[in-house]
């Protein structure tokens, strides 16, 4: 009987432990994802974003997904990736606001994708 209720807090205290250093990855990761995008954002802005600074925030993406793939649906990695490849042409061709409308889209998803893997009741249900 005491081995048994034992083996059950030890069990939960994983799940807890293993629960919030899920979430605290996936928000880190995506809180340093959103920062690079955003500084690409400005310079998209202001007309001088070159091929070589989106490329520079795929890399960083690449670096970023080689993780989270553990923790998160293979769909919306892709979903960034497609956004990201986007990107890269629309800066190449120097079409500043289709680049802006796909950066926004970006941010938009690294600010909406941890949401969904928040320890909150929205989640549970």
């Amino acid at each position: 009987m005491v081995k048994s209720i034992i083996s059950t807090v030890v069990v939960a205290l994983l799940l807890i432990c293993g629960s919030i250093y899920e979430n605290n990855f996936i928000q880190r990761q995506f809180g340093e994802f959103t920062t690079v995008v955003e500084s690409l954002y400005e310079k998209t802005e202001d007309h001088v974003a070159v091929t070589d600074d989106v490329l520079a925030v795929q890399k960083s993406w690449v670096e970023k997904k080689r993780f989270l793939h553990a923790f998160i649906p293979h769909t919306e990695i892709k979903e960034v990736d497609l956004w990201l490849a986007e990107t890269i042409v629309l800066v190449k061709d120097k079409m500043w606001s289709e680049a802006l409308s796909k950066l926004e889209v970006l941010k938009e998803l690294s600010e909406q994708i941890p949401k969904n893997f928040l320890i909150s009741w929205e989640n549970v249900l």
